[in-house]
């Protein structure tokens, strides 16, 4: 707050994968603001459905027994997508909150199945939840965790990359105690780290042998952006649960929820008096979920959805050249419209702003890019064309040169 005090960077509108500023420059989302405009921005369909909504009936809880046609459509429509049987889909108002309902919903489960010791939740160094209470408490980005206390204090983390890291932490925690095991199909603001290969089957199977609920966190992986629509559908799984967020109204209006296996929501739907006493005030929010289903239109309609597994190889192109600059330790590309160009410890070292005089050049270069540790971050609308990625890999290529020439001029 201290630093951008009176030097905010004013968005005021979109247009497909531009945005412009307050003083109407033009910028390629290279970002899809924050991972979730999927199917770029100023799609009227979008709004003109929530409008609608918002006229006929703003806004109601969906609590107990009271609901509305578009939170009931919405959650027809995702549990017809989810690649889980029987599906029950749990609506929130975004991917913290459906963080925290899922992993709440993991160890209530347990307690309907006489395990009431199962609270212990895992996840995966560099592994990022969303920022409410849970997701603070099981987060892998350690600056993330800090500063604020233990907010869950049955959590561990493991190596994000070995399966073997799991099976050891469930075995020195104790199967008993362990309800569920979080991962990101492709890790996203903790640094856009791909899986090793087999690692999620790995996961997920480790997870089913000593009964421990697997949650896939799809929050930046859905919808599109790892072409299909929750990413874990690339590796064969069956997750125990599903959250998602970003990507299902494409950022449009504030909309989450958990998909929740047959199995796992069984109890809660076949004993009577066995309630989940969970709900933020906005879950099913109808404005919301008009503006869900008119996206899921669009993306179905556009063919949007499959162009994150058709462009990773473009993106992958441009990107991977840049490793061979001297200020780039690496470059993550590859599985999904979703990438990283890292900086070396060196760069960082000897310029301490490196990551953000980057960030800022890109911009001048009229391409935004966002910074995540020790690297910079691209995920563009799934609308994206090639030249626009090629754009992209040019603005990183010349902010790397100025870049360079400030590494240089520094004194040690």
């Amino acid at each position: 707050m201290a630093t951008v005090a009176e030097h905010e960077f004013v968005i005021e509108r979109g247009e497909d994968v531009w945005v412009y500023d307050s003083g109407g420059r033009r910028y390629l989302d290279g970002t899809a603001g924050l991972w979730y405009a999927n199917a770029g921005h100023g799609r009227a369909e979008i709004a003109d459905a929530a409008a609608a909504q918002l006229r006929k009936l703003a806004g109601y809880s969906i609590f107990g027994d009271f609901s509305n046609e578009p939170a009931r459509a919405l959650a027809e429509r995702i549990a017809g997508l989810a690649p889980v049987p029987d599906a029950k889909v749990f609506l929130t108002t975004g991917g913290g909150e459906a963080i925290d309902s899922a992993v709440k919903i993991a160890r209530r489960y347990h307690l309907a199945q006489g395990e009431p010791e199962r609270v212990h939740v895992i996840s995966r160094a560099q592994a990022y939840h969303g920022t409410n209470g849970i997701g603070t408490g099981v987060a892998g980005i350690e600056a993330n965790r800090a500063g604020f206390g233990e907010m869950l204090p049955a959590a561990s983390r493991v190596q994000y990359d070995s399966v073997e890291a799991l099976r050891e932490e469930i075995l020195r925690v104790g199967p008993e105690r362990v309800a569920a095991f979080l991962f990101e199909p492709v890790i996203g603001a903790g640094g856009v780290l791909p899986p090793p290969e087999g690692y999620i089957e790995g996961v997920v199977e480790v997870c089913h042998e000593f009964g421990v609920l697997a949650i896939a966190d799809a929050v930046i992986c859905g919808f599109g952006r790892l072409g299909s629509w929750f990413g874990v559908e690339r590796w064969g799984v069956e997750p125990d649960l599903i959250t998602f967020a970003k990507g299902v109204t494409s950022g449009y209006l504030p909309l989450g929820g958990v998909v929740v296996h047959g199995r796992v929501a069984e109890p809660f739907f076949s004993r009577p008096g066995n309630v989940f006493r969970h709900g933020p005030t906005y879950s099913g929010h109808p404005a919301c979920c008009a503006a869900g289903l008119a996206n899921i239109d669009v993306l179905e309609r556009d063919g949007l959805v499959g162009r994150g597994r058709e462009l990773e190889g473009e993106l992958a192109n441009v990107l991977r050249p840049l490793a061979a600059h001297p200020l780039v330790a690496e470059v993550r590309a590859g599985v999904g419209l979703l990438g990283a160009v890292e900086l070396t410890a060196e760069t960082r070292d000897r310029l301490p702003s490196a990551l953000a005089d980057l960030q800022l050049l890109a911009r001048r270069q009229g391409v935004l890019v966002r910074p995540l540790g020790a690297a910079l971050a691209v995920s563009p609308p799934l609308t994206v064309q090639a030249e626009q990625l090629r754009q992209i890999g040019e603005a990183f290529a010349e902010g790397l040169d100025e870049l360079k020439l400030k590494v240089e001029s520094t004194v040690d």
